[in-house]
């Protein structure tokens, strides 16, 4: 696989770049002999900063974050061109800057610049064949399909997330969680119910199964039941079932920790918008989990792909615009697209 192809594949061919990888072999040996010898325990240091940002994400969302991720960026892309490191070592190191590159683009993503979160997406999956990391390459491509199918490419955005289920050895049962959640939302933007529930059911009986024999990536973290049932109520939202849609975001809003994140957010504005969908619409339910939700967008964390769920619900609440309280919150919903 050659870096130039993953730098300026863009546009219709994103699914070319997941088959290529998918197929490739990684290089023999990446030892290199430029520099002064580093030590895996650099390494351990470099993946401490970068577990830290991937949770500072978490909090103050992708406007505050990039920045720092992209000076990490270039810290790591700097070790591997001027020092040296045996095989081990550098496979570790390209592993550490596929998922730096990974980063990078779920930011740029969540903060509308998809032409860059590409880039970034596609140079990550040359870094993780660099290091014969599997997992790492399917999760990218499942970012890569939550991408696509946020942007309307919805066959390319099924292409992706089965292309990633089919690459991964299913050695970690929380990687391949992730990897059968990203299909569900895939399939449910393409309207597919059958294959929506089956990758969900697939999701959930993971949670049930014996922990990965070396343990789970970092990276994986984040997924636990709280998430899993915030991506169900998502696809049910897709799927325009919203009695399901609602026990799965009720479900994700007890179980997850009483602090107001970014996935908050969205959780709160998708499950306000089940509340104003439903053949009977309960306003003034709909009302307080939307302010719930721009509260946390306004002060606390940035987020481009969450308000475009906020705006959204402003277009389901359009029908009801004569009421006073619908009226405020369309009205400061507005203040926050606007700033």
């Amino acid at each position: 696989m050659h870096r130039r192809m993953f730098l300026t594949l863009l546009g219709s061919a994103l699914t070319s770049p997941a088959h290529e990888w998918m197929i490739a072999q990684p290089p023999q040996d990446i030892a290199s002999t430029t520099g002064r010898l580093l030590s895996g325990d650099v390494v351990d240091h470099l993946d401490a900063v970068t577990a830290s940002l991937r949770r500072m994400d978490d909090h103050l969302g992708s406007g505050q974050t990039l920045g720092l991720v992209r000076q990490h960026l270039r810290t790591v892309v700097g070790v591997l061109r001027e020092r040296s490191y045996t095989d081990t070592v550098g496979r570790r190191l390209h592993g550490t800057a596929g998922e730096l590159l990974r980063l990078a683009g779920w930011l740029s993503f969540d903060d509308g610049h998809h032409t860059q979160a590409q880039r970034f997406f596609i140079a990550g999956l040359y870094q993780a064949n660099a290091a014969g990391d599997r997992g790492l390459g399917a999760n990218i491509l499942g970012f890569m399909s939550c991408q696509a199918k946020d942007l309307g490419q919805l066959r390319q955005a099924v292409t992706l997330a089965e292309t990633a289920r089919a690459s991964y050895p299913a050695t970690s049962p929380k990687v391949g969680a992730i990897l059968d959640l990203r299909a569900a939302e895939a399939y449910a933007n393409n309207r597919s119910v059958t294959d929506t529930r089956r990758a969900l059911d697939k999701a959930f009986d993971k949670f049930a199964d014996s922990p990965a024999e070396h343990g789970d990536p970092d990276w994986s973290y984040w997924i636990n039941e709280a998430q899993a049932h915030a991506q169900a109520g998502y696809c049910f939202v897709k799927l325009e079932d919203w009695p399901r849609a609602r026990d799965h975001l009720r479900a994700a809003l007890r179980l997850q920790n009483n602090e107001y994140t970014r996935e908050g957010a969205l959780r709160h504005a998708l499950l306000a918008t089940t509340y104003v969908q439903q053949e009977q619409p309960e306003l003034d339910k709909a009302l307080a989990l939307g302010s719930q939700a721009v509260h946390t967008l306004t002060g606390q964390v940035t987020s481009t792909r969450c308000i475009k769920h906020v705006r959204n619900l402003v277009g389901a609440l359009t029908p009801y615009r004569r009421t006073p309280a619908v009226r405020r919150f369309c009205q400061d919903a507005r203040d926050l697209v606007a700033s």
